[in-house]
């Protein structure tokens, strides 16, 4: 089972070091890390997406709680939320092709941000489904190059 995991951390040197360093020592790969800073530049909100067990995740949010740097650790498991991820997507694209591909970029309600003689850039936010299926219908044309921001996440509401 997927998590994701929102943890707000002091802005400093080593945190993220000492976070990541928590979960491997149990074992855990994580799958996606996104790390900003929030509207408090002392602040920075770690979104972070682990599979696993339940019970065990349970132990690793007590733990990160101990942490001296973190300041809330909230898991979306349960909690009406949003999720999003930015691909930049570079992909073969011969005069031939690009109105194909302009076609399907238009779909997605993605954006191409930049034209070469045989490739093109694509760019995109959306949900893990979203991004996914963006990916399989580029991918006979030849993708070329890949860069994802990570899935962030905000609970919804109040």
């Amino acid at each position: 089972m997927k998590h994701t995991i929102s943890v707000l951390v002091e802005n400093k040197p080593g945190v993220l070091t000492r976070i990541s360093t928590l979960f491997a020592a149990r074992g855990y790969n994580i799958d996606s890390l996104a790390v900003g800073e929030t509207d408090d530049p002392t602040v920075s909100r770690m979104t972070i997406v682990v599979a696993g067990d339940e019970a065990i995740l349970e132990q690793v949010k007590k733990q990160l709680n101990k942490l001296i740097d973190v300041i809330k650790v909230s898991d979306f498991l349960n909690v009406a939320h949003l999720e999003r991820d930015l691909i930049l997507l570079k992909v073969r694209a011969d005069k031939a092709v690009r109105a194909e591909i302009l076609q399907i970029v238009d779909i997605f309600r993605a954006k191409i941000i930049d034209v070469a003689s045989n490739t093109v850039i694509i760019e995109m936010t959306g949900d893990e489904d979203k991004i996914q299926a963006l990916i399989s219908m580029l991918k006979p044309f030849g993708i070329k190059e890949m860069a994802r921001t990570g899935i962030i996440a905000m609970a919804r509401g109040g």
